[in-house]
């Protein structure tokens, strides 16, 4: 993989010639999404990942990018249910019901992506010293109308990007972090999404993809976030710590408060 791991290549010091583009940084996220939705569904056995994040992408010597380290993944039969009840993953990525039981889904690794999405358009990690944590603060400027300055300040700066592809990225991200796992989209749901297609006909009406498309679009929706946040919808290392008194999280705590990730 000649061009390493995706994070390097959004948060490292790179010269402008290397720094990644909107348009790539998407079309990054389209091919883990892709990724994702091959283990989850594509497969004779679901993989869960239960690792998602930038670090984890890598890319090759043509930008396209491959999902790595299986280290946590675990395998079970499509229809049954993982077994696994560990608390296990990085901080910053993890879903707030794996803190309540341990047990990881489809949707907590759905709950990883969108925190992948949120900081690669972001160019912010998930959890950095003196800051809001990321899911947090890209929802108080969805709920300003200023989700545009979410987008990676070295990018806006630039200029040359869509507003609105950006902006619907960055909803579909929150809507994966969405606290209630029931609401977040699948990765099918997720990879059309991000493929655009969104425009159908009176005979699809009632596929979840419009549904999602819609949801996207609700103030509802978007009105109850807050308060399922305040509810602590995202983990506190203090939580995580007492959530984990019976088992033990597979990544290193050094490693997780150093990192940020």
């Amino acid at each position: 993989m000649e061009n390493g791991s995706l994070d390097k290549r959004v948060f490292d010091n790179c010269d402008e010639n290397k720094m990644l583009g909107c348009e790539e940084r998407i079309r990054i996220l389209k091919d883990v999404a892709a990724g994702v939705l091959y283990l989850h569904e594509g497969w004779e056995a679901k993989v869960l990942h239960r690792d998602i994040k930038a670090s984890n992408v890598l890319l090759d010597k043509e930008m396209n990018a491959r999902l790595g380290d299986f280290g946590l993944a675990r395998m079970h039969e499509h229809g049954h249910v993982a077994s696994t009840t560990r608390v296990v993953g990085t901080v910053g990525y993890l879903a707030p019901e794996v803190i309540k039981s341990g047990r990881a889904s489809a949707q907590t690794d759905v709950f990883g992506f969108g925190v992948l999405i949120l900081e690669v358009i972001c160019g912010r990690r998930p959890i950095e010293e003196g800051k809001p944590p990321l899911v947090e603060w890209v929802w108080e400027l969805m709920a300003r109308d200023e989700l545009v300055h979410a987008l990676d300040e070295r990018l806006r700066g630039k200029g040359g990007f869509n507003v609105e592809e950006v902006e619907r990225v960055l909803q579909l991200g929150l809507l994966c972090t969405y606290p209630d796992a029931q609401t977040r989209p699948t990765m099918r749901q997720v990879v059309k999404v991000l493929e655009g297609k969104g425009e159908v006909d009176e005979s699809e009406i009632e596929d979840m993809e419009v549904y999602l498309l819609e949801k996207m679009k609700s103030k509802e929706m978007w009105s109850k976030y807050p308060h399922c946040m305040g509810n602590g919808s995202h983990p506190t290392f203090e939580q995580i710590r007492q959530s984990i008194s019976s088992s033990i999280l597979s990544l290193s705590w050094s490693d997780a408060i150093v990192e940020g990730r």
